[in-house]
């Protein structure tokens, strides 16, 4: 009997890859067939998937981009993504299709919609994006990463939390080290895609820090290809020893040596953060989709674990004074590692699949 197949549709950003790819190094384990459906800016964030997780990449098709060509094409490009999808499920039917967000959940759900596939979704932030609103309602279950999460008139979530992957769960609840007056090591990670005002304001923060502190510090920060240079050299001439690169690809390994996160509030980001446990200083990104990565850093800020800086307010002087006050008391600092902890949920991979489980019979 061949195994049961999940179809697991992602795409854009790796704030929807990564939960996609800790769910599907779960179903792997339990001997369950995945295939990944995604676009092409979804496909460089797969890499990390097993590679026993078949791939799909479909031709993205959005109204939102691309001027007035875009608009009138994008309709013909999504029926014809729907009929393919349609197509392949025939061919090899999906126990289950279960949707990130992105683009290539609408041929995905449409299909698994017209031929009656148990389907669902997950919701990484606080406020739905645009894809998962619509189809909230058509699916068997809505799963959601960040609690409380605004979700459309009668519908219901289950608040699963948002999965890590297995790189991170190999650090989960590692011990913290509280600052003290050996080395500081600081992470400064902006999403997928890096933030243009973190390579701005986080350098010219540091170079205000005491002399006696910078020579402590050892800086990991994650910028765009092109900030590096400029970046690079901001440390180096405020006497900072730091590494400074478009991508990391050991993020969980440099998460469980920071003694401080300075961080977008993506929900990935906020997954990592807080089942390995660190004190961050939050920026939401100013004109995310609904203001949603506010609302994913709320809750960091309710429970103590991490200070929310919006970007217009933003400054290298309240930048500079957050990132003291916090490696200047290691107890303040310990207390916020252990209240992030608490946020945790590192079996929120687990909670999903037992959804899937729940769908399927």
């Amino acid at each position: 009997m061949a195994a049961q197949l999940a179809l697991i549709a992602a795409g854009g950003t790796g704030g929807h890859m990564f939960p996609a790819q800790a769910l599907a190094e779960l179903l792997l384990s339990e001997g369950w067939r995945v295939t990944l459906s995604t676009d092409d800016r979804g496909a460089r964030y797969a890499g990390g998937f097993p590679e026993a997780v078949q791939r799909q990449v479909v031709r993205s098709a959005t109204t939102a981009r691309g001027g007035m060509s875009g608009k009138l094409t994008a309709p013909l490009k999504i029926a014809a993504g729907i009929l393919a999808a349609r197509g392949d499920f025939r061919r090899d039917r999906p126990s289950v299709v279960i949707g990130f967000g992105g683009y290539p959940t609408i041929p995905a759900l449409t299909a698994a919609r017209l031929l009656g596939l148990p389907r669902m979704i997950h919701e990484q932030n606080g406020v739905m994006g645009r894809v998962n609103r619509l189809f909230a309602p058509q699916v068997s279950r809505v799963a959601c990463g960040t609690w409380p999460t605004s979700l459309p008139a009668g519908v219901e979530g289950i608040h699963t939390g948002n999965p890590v992957r297995a790189a991170v769960l190999d650090r989960a609840a590692a011990p913290y080290a509280a600052p003290g007056s050996g080395e500081l090591h600081l992470l400064v990670i902006g999403g997928s895609q890096g933030a243009r005002v973190l390579s701005d304001v986080v350098p010219a923060a540091i170079a205000t820090l005491p002399e006696e502190m910078r020579a402590r510090l050892h800086v990991s920060h994650q910028a765009r290809a092109e900030d590096g240079a400029r970046v690079t050299e901001a440390y180096r001439a405020a006497g900072v020893a730091a590494e400074v690169q478009p991508f990391f690809d050991d993020v969980p390994d440099r998460l469980a040596r920071a003694q401080l996160v300075v961080s977008r509030s993506g929900a990935s980001s906020i997954a990592d953060i807080t089942v390995i446990g660190r004190p961050a200083i939050l920026i939401p990104y100013a004109v995310a989709a609904g203001d949603h990565q506010s609302a994913n850093a709320q809750a960091l800020a309710d429970a103590g674990a991490g200070l929310v800086r919006p970007e217009s307010m933003l400054d290298a002087g309240t930048l500079a004074g957050d990132i003291r006050a916090i490696l200047s008391t290691p107890a303040r600092a310990s207390a916020m590692a252990a209240a992030a902890l608490q946020l945790g949920r590192p079996d929120a991979a687990r909670r999903l699949y037992d959804i899937v489980k729940e769908i399927t019979g």
